[in-house]
């Protein structure tokens, strides 16, 4: 079946008028309103109104009561308002990501190694005086070495977490020149930093491998996709 384009351009018309959108969606989410409801919700003149509920007919029906509610065309307006909000947020997520100078793999990396090795040496002076009375029970001290290696990446993670949901930056990301921001702009919070920080701390083979196959420089990683998070260099 044939699409009327002139029909198409008609209706893209009339809902490219904010107003007209507002009526649309404050009339979704009360079900009927009258004309003085409308105009007392969006602040607007008797004239301004009369004009655009006139543009709007064919999605508005009127009540036995004189209130207007949405026409089945206007339930499906509706649905394409809605539609074209989330196209918006992601074309500015997508405009805004583009202009950031993303970090390189190498420099990730070397953040990454700064960041284990300062926790290692951490979690290893922490348990030294235990690992000592170990060395000589070979099953003993293979223990040890497991329970290091878990309680260095428990310490990684929380320490991650904390440094990037404050300021962004670990200590190796900041020796580095790295910050890890929100793609949407907003300020990076704690449950961001803890999510993108799961996947690089416990589960760095598959973050890395779906990563790869994501093919989006934003997100070197997996988590960083699902947190909506990504790593740029100030240095450059």
């Amino acid at each position: 079946m044939a699409v009327n384009q002139e029909n198409v351009s008609k209706i893209l018309s009339v809902l490219s008028h904010p107003l007209r959108r507002e009526i649309l969606l404050d009339l979704s989410d009360k079900g009927e309103c009258s004309f003085t409801d409308l105009m007392n919700a969006l602040n607007v003149d008797t004239g301004k109104l009369s004009f655009h509920i006139r543009n709007l007919a064919g999605f508005l029906e009127q009540t036995p009561t004189g209130k207007y509610k949405l026409s089945k065309v206007g339930e499906n307006a509706i649905r394409l308002i809605k539609d074209l909000e989330v196209w918006a947020v992601e074309a500015g997520v997508a405009r805004k990501a583009s202009t950031l100078s993303l970090a390189s793999f190498t420099k990730r990396a070397l953040a990454l190694l700064i960041d284990f090795s300062m926790t290692l040496a951490i979690t290893i002076l922490i348990t030294l005086p235990n690992a000592l009375s170990l060395l000589t029970a070979e099953g003993a001290f293979r223990l040890d070495i497991s329970v290091i290696l878990f309680l260095t990446l428990a310490l990684l993670w929380g320490y991650s977490t904390l440094l990037e949901g404050f300021a962004g930056q670990s200590l190796g990301k900041a020796i580095v020149g790295l910050k890890v921001v929100r793609i949407d702009g907003k300020k990076l919070s704690y449950d961001y930093a803890a999510v993108r920080n799961f996947g690089k701390v416990f589960l760095l083979p598959f973050d890395l491998l779906i990563g790869l196959k994501l093919k989006d420089e934003r997100f070197v990683r997996y988590f960083d996709k699902f947190a909506g998070t990504t790593v740029i260099d100030l240095r450059l």
